[in-house]
């Protein structure tokens, strides 16, 4: 019977989405723009000799370079004009947010509402396009200073063309992501690195079957494989949705002659309030000291090639400190993108309180206890997802293309598109009850 339902029910959404014109046009347009997306990662920089660069590359791609290049889809490796990608409007929204905390002008602003908000996203984009300069100038002189006649014909022209080509390339990604958050389906920035991330994906996916038919990989091992990354999708799934309501109480109010009963709601607080900013954070950091001793090329002090070492990929010093990065930021960035205090004087203010709570300042150190309790929870939860990967991969010598980073980016982008195509399937549904039972608004 149950089973019967869930088909009537995908059917109703599938007659729907045939229906729902608009919806079809806003799907036709996201895939329109990741298409373009797609092809700018494969026009290459001017002034590069590519041979000489994808020997270069391989030899730096355990730093951080290589992370970048699979978030843009291995635009990196090919030295694209979106080599950049959308990275450093990332880092600029981030820098913003953390200004936002300590700077009262900031915080006016986002509290000043729609209009507040424009006025932080133009901060934004004037950051990324700085970030994005001074990106672009240190990747000139870096791939001057490269060995193997990297660039053609290195000079002033070649670093104002690269500053121009790579600044220019991120602000164009950042325009094409807005149009798609305006025009499109679901989040346009996380949709171009999700679009990058899993570009790859049928690739590894070839050159694993290739393994196995080779006798390089057994068939069991790919099957564990299989089965392992499902259970990770599926414990992804339950962590990401899975949320601490608090119990909140609305007292009775009168609206002229007429009494109304008091209303009781929940205050959804997520296992994972900082998402996937604790992860990227973190790798970031350990592949610094990794990607400057392959830039001096085992010529540094011999504390960093020490260091090196001791944080290669697979080392139990690097899987150690990993983890403690990922609980550090996942407390310290759940502090920035939830206010308790904020959100107690909002319930006082509309005369909500939560039962056995005095409202005020009880209500935000209650807050904050569960807030706490629940975000150790969720750090543990990016903990085990981080380091299952590394662990398989350095002990069991299990070939894995996603890294924990980059399959929660890829879950949650997923789940958030699911969501608003349904919320369109929904108000679609809607609007086809109001018209056929020819509701209309009351005239006066």
């Amino acid at each position: 019977m149950a089973s019967a339902a869930e088909q009537l029910a995908a059917n109703l959404n599938f007659s729907a989405l045939a229906k729902a014109e608009d919806l079809k046009k806003r799907i036709w347009f996201t895939l329109g723009a990741l298409l373009v997306y797609r092809l700018g990662t494969f026009i290459p920089m001017p002034g590069i000799d590519p041979i000489a660069f994808t020997n270069a590359f391989n030899q730096a791609r355990g730093g951080i370079l290589g992370l970048f290049n699979m978030f843009s889809g291995g635009a990196v490796e090919r030295m694209a004009i979106f080599a950049l990608n959308i990275m450093p409007y990332i880092s600029a929204s981030i820098i913003l947010q953390l200004l936002t905390t300590v700077s009262p002008t900031l915080e006016a602003l986002k509290k000043e509402g729609e209009q507040g908000r424009k006025v932080i996203n133009q901060y934004t984009r004037y950051l990324t396009v700085v970030l994005a300069m001074l990106q672009a100038y240190g990747i000139s002189v870096g791939l001057e200073g490269g060995s193997g006649g990297i660039v053609t014909e290195p000079g002033w022209f070649f670093r104002i063309s690269t500053v121009i080509t790579l600044t220019g390339g991120t602000v164009f990604l950042m325009w094409l992501g807005e149009q798609i958050t305006a025009r499109g389906i679901g989040n346009g920035i996380s949709l171009i690195i999700f679009a990058g991330i899993v570009a790859e994906l049928p690739a590894a996916l070839a050159g694993l079957l290739d393994l196995g038919r080779t006798g390089a990989v057994s068939t069991a091992l790919i099957l564990l494989i299989i089965v392992v990354a499902v259970a990770a999708i599926t414990f992804i799934v339950f962590m990401e949705r899975a949320q601490r309501r608090l119990l909140v109480q609305y007292p009775k109010r009168q609206v002229g002659n007429k009494m109304f009963e008091g209303q009781s709601s929940h205050l959804p607080l997520k296992l994972n309030s900082s998402g996937v900013i604790p992860p990227i954070f973190a790798s970031s950091l350990l592949l610094v000291p990794v990607t400057v001793a392959q830039f001096t090329a085992g010529s540094g002090p011999e504390w960093l090639q020490w260091l090196t070492t001791v944080l290669g990929h697979g080392r139990p010093g690097y899987m150690a400190l990993y983890a403690l990065l990922i609980v550090f930021f996942a407390f310290f960035y759940t502090a920035i993108v939830f206010n308790p205090v904020e959100t107690a004087d909002n319930l006082k203010k509309h005369g909500g309180f939560i039962p056995g709570i005095r409202p005020g300042e009880n209500t935000a150190k209650h807050i904050d206890y569960v807030l706490t309790r629940i975000t150790v929870v969720g750090a543990a939860y990016l903990v085990l997802v981080c380091l299952l990967p590394e662990f398989l991969v350095a002990y069991a010598a299990v070939p894995f293309y996603f890294g924990g980073t980059s399959l929660l980016i890829v879950v949650s982008v997923t789940m958030d598109t699911v969501a608003q195509v349904q919320g369109y399937l929904l108000a679609h549904q809607y609007e086809g009850l109001i018209k056929k039972s020819k509701l209309r608004g009351a005239r006066r």
